[in-house]
């Protein structure tokens, strides 16, 4: 059978297997640093919250979500509103199939017509998985916060990779999607 994917705008009916799909990284590691995992109506309720602003979106292969990615604002200060932060999430057991890459050429290309001119992943680490995906999406390290976290019984790092979309000298104000 020929696998038939799309990315589209996640919908608040997704947000069972979002939730799903996140409980993993809650429950069993430190790569975020939550420590409940969230109910599917949180996650419609954030995929709504989000949306306001920035891209939400979900991996779908053959009708079933496989991952998601979404962005959100650096900082709350206006004159943050050309950085974004980014996530990327995928099923446990669909990692390195390519849905990660798939998913943030998509919802880079939103945010650079929305005029986001720089983008920040906050990892922690250590997480080679995740340091070695956003280095092949062109991110480049930026700093690194020691034991800024404590979970999981102990301390964790963050690192803060960087990648520029674009850097016009004069910005035009945010553009919503």
């Amino acid at each position: 059978m020929e696998k038939t994917f799309e990315i589209r705008a996640a919908k608040t009916s997704d947000g069972a297997r979002l939730a799903e799909i996140y409980e993993p990284y809650v429950c069993q590691t430190v790569i975020t640093f939550e420590e409940e995992a969230p109910s599917a109506q949180e996650m419609a309720h954030r995929v709504v919250e989000t949306q306001k602003d920035f891209p939400w979106l979900v991996y779908e292969e053959n009708g079933k979500v496989l991952g998601y990615a979404y962005a959100h604002q650096m900082q709350a200060r206006a004159a943050f509103q050309w950085s974004a932060e980014v996530s990327v999430y995928l099923d446990w057991n669909y990692r390195g199939h390519g849905a990660g890459h798939a998913l943030y050429a998509q919802l880079e290309k939103l945010l650079k017509e929305m005029g986001v001119a720089q983008l920040y992943a906050q990892i922690a680490v250590p997480n080679p998985e995740s340091i070695g995906f956003h280095h092949a999406c062109c991110y480049e390290d930026l700093c690194l916060y020691p034991h800024i976290g404590y979970k999981r019984n102990k301390w964790c790092d963050l690192a803060v990779l960087v990648k520029q979309l674009q850097l016009p000298e004069h910005p035009q104000p945010r553009k919503k999607i």
